[in-house]
């Protein structure tokens, strides 16, 4: 077992130093599910990584430490998906049950039904598209079955903070549970320049990436808003470029793909950037499955579906309520 940090309590030490993984569970789970501390964090205390953390407290609820029931927050309101379906003239809506004052736990509710979802969808053979998100990463710790299939990276790769697994990480580990192929991008989701894309996008490995991306069954992506950490593409770029991306009317992205509020798709300098299928070739795939939460991303996730990104959306009852409040 791994050597913790100074941050832990005497008896999770204990535990960790005694190697009694039955201890260790249940010191993770106090963690997980009464402080509220993200498996991210659990995992840095602990000197463990994330999937270390989450595989732990799996075993927890499988050994009958740790009893969930089944009510809010987390379970589906049905009732507010068909309104949300209807309002906004979806071919499907998924509303899970959230706190707001626990974001990071929306996550984790909107990946497990993004989980349930892709993996209803899939068939055998089909070719899915994935996106990095933090959904998307939830979406990969709760999906333990998934139909064979090829997985295909729709943009270059995104680098988060330690702990957490990156687009071709995600990309691999989808594969796997689908006992198919991984095609993966090394090259950065945004590079410097216009040139430096050109040559990258000739680059034969990537091209057959992106070939294989413009004959997708299903993709799977997530909502950008176009604010300080509520899009990872936004969080890539100085201030400067963010101002004038703003001002160029985007309020949101997909898989780096920028839109305005009425669904246009905004043709700033970034696009000439990014490593990644366009816009037209997201708006083509036949079953686009895309998660948001948080009432802040109301705005760009209703200019998504404008610009006919989204074909299945779930998301958080907190932004579920303000897109029919501002419908």
């Amino acid at each position: 077992m791994a050597t913790g940090g100074s941050d832990l309590s005497e008896t999770e030490s204990r535990a960790l130093e005694s190697g009694d993984d039955v201890a260790v569970q249940i010191a993770i789970a106090r963690r997980y599910y009464h402080r509220d501390e993200s498996k991210v964090a659990i995992a840095k205390a602990f000197g463990l990584s994330r999937f270390q953390v989450a595989r732990l407290l799996q075993d927890a609820r499988r050994d009958g430490l740790v009893r969930i029931e089944i009510g809010a927050p987390g379970s589906r309101d049905r009732e507010l998906a068909a309104a949300l379906q209807e309002r906004l003239g979806l071919a499907k809506a998924v509303v899970v049950a959230s706190a707001p004052s626990s974001p990071h736990m929306a996550v984790e509710y909107v990946g497990r039904a993004l989980a349930e979802e892709v993996a209803a969808a899939v068939k055998a053979g089909d070719a899915l598209g994935v996106a990095w998100s933090s959904t998307t990463v939830a979406m990969a710790d709760a999906l333990a079955q998934l139909r064979p299939c090829s997985v295909v990276q729709l943009a270059g790769a995104i680098y988060p903070p330690a702990g957490v697994p990156g687009s071709v990480e995600i990309t691999r580990r989808l594969a796997q549970v689908a006992r198919g192929d991984a095609h993966t991008i090394y090259a950065p989701l945004v590079v410097a320049d216009a040139e430096t894309a050109g040559g990258l996008l000739r680059q034969p490995e990537i091209d057959d990436v992106l070939k294989r991306a413009r004959s997708l069954d299903l993709a799977v992506m997530s909502v950008g808003a176009w604010h300080p950490s509520a899009s990872a593409v936004y969080d890539l770029l100085s201030p400067q470029e963010q101002e004038e991306i703003a001002a160029a009317g985007a309020c949101g992205e997909i898989s780096g793909r920028l839109f305005d509020t009425a669904g246009r798709i905004v043709a700033a300098s970034l696009s000439e950037r990014v490593i990644g299928v366009t816009a037209e070739e997201l708006q083509a795939v036949p079953h686009r499955i895309v998660s948001s939460h948080g009432a802040f991303r109301a705005e760009a996730t209703r200019a998504a579906v404008r610009a006919g990104l989204v074909h299945t959306l779930v998301v958080d009852s907190e932004l579920a309520a303000a897109l029919l409040e501002t419908a």
